[in-house]
């Protein structure tokens, strides 16, 4: 989830009325933005899987078990990194140009998910600051709208909205105080851009019965954002459908990375929304996950990625990442991380 906003705008010539995003503005702010984003956090159970199913080599190596063979024909202008045991990775000069080879996979929904910058790293630029900067203006001639990970409560429950809120302080405040903010600027970039932003708007009962969860909140939030989330990416596609004809244009999710798994796992599937999309859209769904180096930890939830283990020992190499890598992960599975914002980020701890 993330910061929200509410308000309506008019709508594109010949389309539905769309929110208006002028400014993002809105009577009060609601956030979701857990450890991993609304992402890999654990699950109420306390477990903590891989993304995906992985497999592991004679060297302790995690290696994914999706990992496609077609997968090791060399983009264009980049070098290769893979690593014995790890998932097929590949370098670019630049983030753009590894996001424009994902793109090229042309999907008609295109999933990004993050890890949200937590307190203290203010002065890193996160991923949703690089997205919207560098990428938001690639997407523009493909994409119609953007769903963002932005609350809009009805004003109506404003008594059960802070009682949400107010349960959700011991992870929001571990958060980075720029997050709220930038969703906003990812928003108002958007439609700047031509394409239109959406916000989830839970409903009265949706927050009654988040207040009303108790221990199971955490989880009860994760179960919401998929289902607002995949309920309007649904509708703006099949709008898109009608539109477009034979060449429909994209649509684009923004939020944490847990939501966007293509194969989750059985302990995080009812947050996700990756498979009922792939399908709705007949395999053309792509998953990214966008990761910036130094938020990188050294705990049990990063190291369960199957990338991680040839992240680390990249990092510890003390090589410069002084470029993009791309990781594939799965047919339409990819873990774009950043070029650090040193010349040598220090290994994870």
């Amino acid at each position: 989830m993330g910061p929200s906003g509410s308000s309506r705008c008019g709508a594109r010539p010949g389309s539905r009325p769309r929110p208006a995003v002028a400014a993002w503005r809105a009577p009060a702010i609601f956030a979701c933005l857990l450890a991993f984003g609304c992402s890999r956090t654990p699950p109420p159970s306390g477990d903590r899987p891989a993304a995906r199913p992985a497999v592991t080599n004679g060297a302790g190596a995690a290696a994914p078990s999706d990992t496609p063979a077609s997968a090791s024909a060399l983009p264009p202008g980049a070098a290769s990194c893979t690593a014995a045991g790890g998932p097929t990775c590949y370098r670019f000069a630049t983030a753009e140009d590894a996001f424009r080879w994902v793109l090229a996979k042309d999907p008609l929904v295109l999933a990004v998910g993050e890890a949200h910058a937590q307190r203290g790293t203010e002065h890193i630029a996160s991923s949703t600051k690089r997205f919207t900067d560098a990428f938001l203006p690639l997407l523009a001639p493909r994409a119609t709208d953007v769903v963002v990970e932005l609350w809009a409560p009805d004003p109506k429950c404003m008594k059960e909205v802070k009682a949400v809120a107010s349960a959700q302080k011991p992870v929001t405040d571990v958060q980075a105080e720029t997050n709220q903010n930038e969703y906003v600027t990812l928003g108002t970039k958007a439609k700047a851009a031509g394409m239109t932003p959406w916000l989830l708007r839970p409903t009265c009962d949706d927050f009654a019965m988040l207040s009303d969860a108790g221990a199971d909140a955490v989880g009860a939030m994760l179960g919401l954002v998929k289902r607002l989330t995949q309920a309007k990416v649904a509708a703006l596609h099949a709008k898109n459908k009608a539109d477009g004809g034979a060449a429909p244009k994209a649509v684009i999710a923004y939020g944490g990375a847990l939501h966007n798994d293509l194969s989750p796992p059985e302990a995080t599937r009812e947050y996700s929304f990756g498979p009922e999309l792939d399908q709705l859209t007949g395999g053309r769904y792509v998953e990214l996950d966008l990761i910036v180096p130094e938020f990188v930890k050294k705990t049990p939830v990063w190291e369960k990625l199957p990338w991680y283990a040839s992240f680390e020992a990249e990092q510890a190499s003390g090589q410069p990442r002084d470029k993009a890598t791309l990781y594939v992960v799965g047919e339409r599975s990819f873990v774009l991380v950043f070029a650090s914002s040193s010349p040598a980020a220090p290994p994870p701890k």
